[in-house]
């Protein structure tokens, strides 16, 4: 085992065994504190800890690791509190309201632009609190919770927070100090400000945390872990959340390694994928592929910049883009945040962090919202050292999807053209949106927005645009072309299923004639045994008729043998006595009578 890796796991150890070591050595040890100027003029952002304004240099280091200095513009305020709006890269906002306690390992899910933080470690101790952080205007608050029929509250960490129904939150699985044996589902209930247990049937599966919970469409989805004894796990479980029925799944193929604090996401409903986590001695950077409706487990190739191993790390999915940030790889904490496309399997890296900072953290928790009408990905707490539990924001471009393969090949020349051109704006944002009369619009931001528009410019966007409408139509008609075909699949689907159904009754009739025919060889079996019984009893009756009669003829000759010795002395004796042979043979016959 690596040095790193036993470290990690003394650690984890000595939380659960000591849970206030931290707290007594963190007392003697002073956190770095990076201090970064951009190019030379620092912007001072006002920042809020505990409560407490303060002001701070904030730097943003770019992919490359330049330092990109904001302007003015990019400043957005919203209700006299101001955010960093600058594309894919990670900014701090201001904070108000009482921080919750750091922590790792907890849960995090968004309702109504409201980011609620659920349980979580910190110092080995499980904790069994419910922040709530509202977007909007970016303060922090403490849910009051009320006594329900699933007690007050309880404690744990490694759980997922699913949000469900609109007003309610699912805590699934997780680490306690005094775990079930199957898995408890959890639900918070927004209006009551109450926990309940969530009744389930069928069979649950084993108690666990670091598992991946993920939702297709009406189930939630389970996969690996670590039980209550360290075991990992690679099983899958699916929890239908119309019938609160859970199956465990027999899939087919090549399932991952047993892991947990692994990344798992849903792709049209159809895919799950799983990425990364980490055994007892390495780390992973494998994916893997399960096909929802046949259960088969696949390992695509992936494409591009493939992520380092790392195990801890938190995602996100944007549509068909799949976002991912934090996690450790025994040596140190990731620094890069990467994307995958997942129609193309294409990995990207969309920013790079320096320093130990608290993005570079184990169990950090990963959500999506929206800020200004566009998406953002917000990232809480993890452990990287020290427990954390600053927010950070990025918002994502368009830069930032990786385009499919098929895209690119179809694209014209003249739109490469022009893309070579428009390199004098700082950004352009094309966006085909189908309105009630789908039209297309495009937006144009421009480095300088005190010059005008040069002609050169507006003929690049006509162009631009004249070819989109062209690749529109075109994707139009393949989409028509797409759905023949796929009208065409349903019906054969459907002859299919009939001819299915034929055979299937066509089946369970000679089933049913099997088993009659089975049932009378059954008792022809009967019979002859019974028969062959009879026949071993009727040749042992035979057998001792022989030895009887053979006995009779032994004596009916024997008695003749003694008649005739009888006569023959009877005349020699009668002769002597001089009685004669009619008399002596009548005395024979009284005799004999």
């Amino acid at each position: 085992m690596a040095s790193i890796e036993a470290m990690r796991l003394f650690v984890k150890i000595l939380e659960e065994e000591d849970p206030g070591w931290y707290s007594r050595v963190s007392n003697f040890v002073a956190e770095p504190v990076l201090d970064v100027e951009m190019n030379h003029n620092p912007k001072i952002i006002a920042v809020s800890e505990n409560g407490n304004i303060s002001t701070e240099t904030k730097t943003i280091p770019t992919e490359n690791g330049k330092l990109v200095e904001t302007q003015d513009k990019d400043v957005v305020s919203e209700e006299g509190v101001g955010i960093v709006s600058v594309y894919d890269q990670w900014v701090e906002p201001p904070i108000s309201g009482v921080r919750p306690k750091a922590r790792y390992e907890h849960g995090a899910a968004v309702i109504d632009d409201k980011m609620y933080i659920f349980g979580g470690n910190h110092n080995g101790r499980y904790l069994n609190d419910l922040q709530v952080l509202n977007m909007r205007s970016w303060t922090w608050s403490n849910v009051k919770v009320r006594e329900g029929t699933g007690g007050l509250t309880y404690s744990c960490a490694g759980h997922s927070l699913i949000p469900w129904d609109g007003n309610k939150l699912l805590a699934v699985a997780g680490h306690a100090k005094d775990p079930s044996e199957t898995l408890q589902v959890k639900v918070f209930d927004l209006q009551t400000c109450t926990w309940s247990t969530l009744k389930t049937y069928g069979k649950p599966p084993v108690s666990r945390g670091g598992q991946s919970v993920t939702v297709a469409e009406q189930t939630l989805v389970i996969f690996g872990g670590q039980d209550a004894n360290r075991s990992l796990l690679n099983d899958l479980h699916i929890l239908d959340m119309e019938t609160m029925t859970w199956d465990e799944i027999d899939t087919l193929g090549v399932p991952p390694s047993p892991r947990s604090d692994h990344a798992a996401a849903v792709h049209e409903d159809h895919y799950l994928l799983i990425f990364g986590g980490g055994s007892h001695a390495t780390c992973f950077n494998d994916l893997h592929v399960l096909d929802l409706q046949t259960m088969e487990w696949s390992r695509p190739t992936q494409q591009g910049e493939i992520p380092s191993p790392r195990a801890g790390h938190a995602g996100v999915t944007v549509g068909e883009n799949w976002f991912i940030a934090g996690g450790g790889n025994n040596t140190s904490g990731v620094s890069e945040t990467v994307v995958l496309n997942m129609s193309t399997l294409t990995w990207s890296i969309i920013t790079t962090i320096q320093g130990r900072v608290p993005l570079a953290s184990e169990g950090s928790s990963l959500v999506l919202s929206s800020y200004s009408g566009e998406d953002i990905l917000v990232s809480f707490g993890g452990y990287n050292g020290r427990y954390n539990n600053e927010v950070n924001v990025l918002k994502p471009s368009h830069k930032s999807t990786p385009q499919s393969k098929m895209t690119e090949t179809s694209v014209p020349d003249s739109i490469s053209a022009v893309h070579n051109i428009a390199n004098t704006t700082k950004d352009v944002v094309s966006q085909i949106e189908k309105g009630q009369e789908g039209r297309i619009r495009e937006i144009v931001k421009n480095n300088f927005d005190s010059e005008p528009r040069s002609t050169k410019v507006e003929e690049t966007n006509d162009r631009l645009l004249a070819a989109l409408k062209a690749e529109k139509e075109e994707l139009e008609a393949s989409v028509t072309k797409e759905k023949m075909q796929t009208l065409q699949l349903k019906q054969e689907l459907v002859e299919a299923e009939t001819h299915n159904t034929d055979l299937y009754k066509e089946l369970q009739s000679v089933r049913g004639q099997l088993a009659a025919e089975q049932s009378r060889c059954f008792k022809l079996e009967v019979d002859v045994a019974e028969q062959r019984q009879k026949l071993q009893t009727m040749e042992t009756l035979h057998k001792e008729l022989e030895i009887l009669q053979r006995q009779k003829a032994a004596a009916s000759e024997q008695a003749a043998l003694n008649a005739k010795q009888r006569q023959s002395s009877g005349g020699v004796w009668g002769w002597l006595a001089g009685t004669p042979p009619s008399q002596e043979n009548h005395n024979y016959d009284d005799d004999d009578a």
